[in-house]
């Protein structure tokens, strides 16, 4: 096919019709249902693993979420990606080193559609001028919308346009005001050559019931989306605009009233399926920030980040491209090595809104395993059928939602169970309420039923504030207190303690320094709670002076800079050792906190992502992913590989006991998963 040499030398290159608005104030709708966070509910789920991507603009998907979308294709999971807006902006396809060039939305509409069509045909492994099925189909409330859709034996992709304008006369920022604002109606972008011939109306209802539907339809077992509450960011303007962040906040605004409007349709998904005793539809939900790359280290080793930029290369493709489409062959302000030259450096990392330690695991007195998860926005609890059978029963629903993703744990002195989450205490656009909370799931007996659901507030008095909070992490300490850990708005740790009577103290900052999400916590030998948490210039730790104590923050002797959250690990002489990547390193640090200078060590265990460390028999656990993107376990001098079974979501859990070690996880399928590592890479 004529052009394909610019395809190879960028590759080569890098590895080396305007928005209407109308106003009227539409007739009162009927009342929504809610979320009802009262347990017992059935779930259902058909074990057969699809992932639904809702994005903002054609591109997010792959800045964003990649490679965590190339790795369910890989395994063969059917994918499904929403595009919200058509991603038109000025109509301006500016080609690089060129002049200016005459606006046009619905031809550069249609050029990012064909950059999609080739990146996603290049994740397939297909020619990326593959052809696709286009067509049209059909959305809740008599809309329409564009499909294409393309197959490679047992692995296929649907991109579904939505279209809806990123400006409007009315609201330069369109999306948002929409989330915003009950009068404002927008009208689609018909993309130039699209199947589609006319626009559609949409308001703020329209969309939600729009994306929930989709759900519906597709029943999707994971949903990933973008980052609903993102992290405060004063910037002056001239930097604001260069970042193409919204005013306040670290991240562009579209993507946060997209991922707001793709919350709303879950809790509307959910609560429509559970009217009348209907089921909680069995799905993970996953949230991954955006512009916020651009303020944190960069996570992803070189290999990872190559693999991960090569695939924008044929979204941006080039003018000199003969796609097939008049209207362009990408967005080719994208392509070639501008995804790794871009200061902006979005590429560079993959950060997760809601990080977590994996499902959170316990054994019953006859040795059954039990764990604890998010499912369908509410927490649920699977019991293995017998005790190391390694399979897993139909989920219990234990209620609590809409919920956060990620979920604290800790253990009273009597084997009680205390289980922490991320409420969505409030999610409504038009000036409803929009409020997070932490709430508490407390065992009543040891090994039996559970208490009514708790509210433990927020660190924030202001509910804008109390959207930025952070997942909940917390642990027993041996005087019977439990210690409760936030990130706050701040990017500083706030805390809430529970004395040994059962009462909770008031919210305490903690100060010290910034710090990203995914806080871990550590007992010593002493019994002293240590927190760490991966800042800008190093490791921020907090600790006690002795058991009993608040804890304070304090220097650590110039810990190395992480690019992920840390993994502490108590060691036989009663301290602490860290294991974490630093910036762009496949490597893995060791190092002690607490001495100065810090003496840092290799360690080997190259990957990337967050790693779980637990204490061994032949000294630390180490668990994480490979280059590739597979479980890897260290247990002495082994070093084993899972290679079977559902592709893991997220962290996963390690134990250690009397039958050896045993990793449980969460699978694309939203079912929990057990491996117990023996000989070879058998998994």
């Amino acid at each position: 096919m004529p052009h394909r040499r610019s395809i190879v030398a960028a590759l080569a290159a890098l590895a080396a019709s305007g928005a209407l608005v109308f106003c009227s104030v539409p007739a009162p709708r009927g009342p929504n249902p809610t979320a009802d966070p009262a347990p017992g509910m059935p779930i259902t789920g058909s074990r057969r693993a699809r992932l639904m991507q809702i994005l903002a603009h054609p591109d997010d998907d792959l800045f964003f979420m990649n490679p965590d979308t190339q790795r369910m294709l890989d395994a063969g999971v059917p994918v499904v990606c929403v595009y919200v807006t058509a991603g038109e902006h000025d109509g301006r396809n500016h080609i690089p080193g060129g002049g200016d060039v005459t606006g046009d939305r619905a031809a550069y509409a249609s050029a990012r559609h064909q950059g999609l069509r080739q990146a996603y045909a290049a994740l397939l492994g297909l020619d990326v001028f593959a052809e696709w099925s286009r067509g049209v189909v059909a959305l809740h409330g008599g809309r329409a919308a564009e499909i294409n859709t393309l197959s490679d034996g047992f692995r296929s992709v649907e991109l579904i346009f939505l279209n809806l304008p990123m400006h409007s006369r009315r609201s330069y920022s369109a999306l948002p005001g929409l989330w915003r604002d009950r009068s404002l109606h927008l009208r689609t972008i018909v993309a130039a050559g699209s199947p589609m011939r006319e626009s559609v109306p949409y308001d703020y209802d329209a969309l939600v019931d729009v994306l929930a539907g989709l759900m519906e339809r597709y029943r999707p077992t994971v949903i990933q989306t973008l980052d609903p509450d993102p992290d405060i960011q004063q910037s002056d303007e001239q930097t604001r605009k260069k970042d193409s962040e919204q005013r306040g906040y670290s991240d562009h605004a579209d993507h946060t009233a997209v991922a707001c409007f793709s919350w709303a349709a879950m809790v509307r998904r959910v609560a429509t399926a559970t009217e009348g005793g209907g089921h909680v539809p069995a799905f993970v939900a996953t949230a991954y920030r955006g512009y916020y790359n651009r303020h944190w280290p960069k996570n992803l080793p070189y290999g990872v980040l190559r693999e991960k930029a090569a695939h924008l290369v044929p979204y941006g493709g080039s003018p000199d491209w003969d796609c097939g489409n008049p209207s362009g062959c990408g967005d080719y302000n994208v392509g070639g090595v501008r995804p790794l030259t871009n200061k902006k450096g979005w590429v560079r990392s993959t950060h997760y809104r809601y990080p977590g330690a994996g499902p959170v695991v316990s054994a019953e007195a006859s040795g059954r395993l039990v764990a604890y998860g998010v499912l369908g926005l509410r927490t649920v609890r699977w019991r293995e059928t017998r005790p190391g059978s390694g399979q897993w029963g139909a989920p219990d629903d234990l209620g609590g939602g809409p919920l956060a993703p990620a979920l604290g744990a800790a253990t009273l002195k009597d084997g009680r169970h205390l289980l922490f989450a991320l409420r969505f205490a409030g999610l409504g656009g038009r000036g409803e309420d929009n409020r997070r909370e932490i709430v508490l799931l407390e065992q009543g007996t040891p090994g039996g039923a559970f208490l009514a659901w708790k509210g433990l507030g927020s660190p924030e008095r202001d509910d804008d504030r109390g959207r930025r909070i952070g997942v909940p992490v917390s642990v027993a300490s041996p005087d019977g207190r439990v210690h409760l850990f936030v990130r706050n708005a701040d990017k500083g740790i706030s805390t809430r303690v529970r004395d040994t009577d059962g009462r909770w103290d008031r919210w305490r900052d903690l100060g010290g320094a910034e710090v990203q999400d995914g806080l871990t916590t550590v007992l010593d030998g002493a019994g002293r709670v240590h927190v760490f948490g991966a800042g800008r210039t190093g490791v921020h730790h907090w600790t006690q002076e002795t058991m009993g104590l608040p804890l304070t923050f304090g220097p650590d002797g110039g810990l190395p800079v992480p690019g992920d959250p840390v993994a502490p690990v108590p060691t036989g002489d009663g301290g602490i050792e860290l294991f974490y990547r630093g910036p762009a390193d496949a490597s893995v640090i060791a190092v002690r906190p607490g001495k100065a200078p810090a003496r840092p060590r290799k360690a080997g265990f190259e990957g990337y992502g967050p790693l779980t460390a637990a204490p061994g028999p032949g000294g630390p656990l180490l668990l994480g992913r490979d280059t590739h993107g597979r479980l890897q376990l260290r247990t002495g001098r082994r070093l084993l590989t899972r290679t079977r079974g559902a592709p893991p979501l997220g962290s996963a859990t390690v134990r250690t006991g009397r039958s050896g070690t045993t990793v449980v996880g969460l699978g694309a399928d939203a079912h929990p998963w057990t491996w117990s590592p023996g000989s070879g890479t058998a998994g």
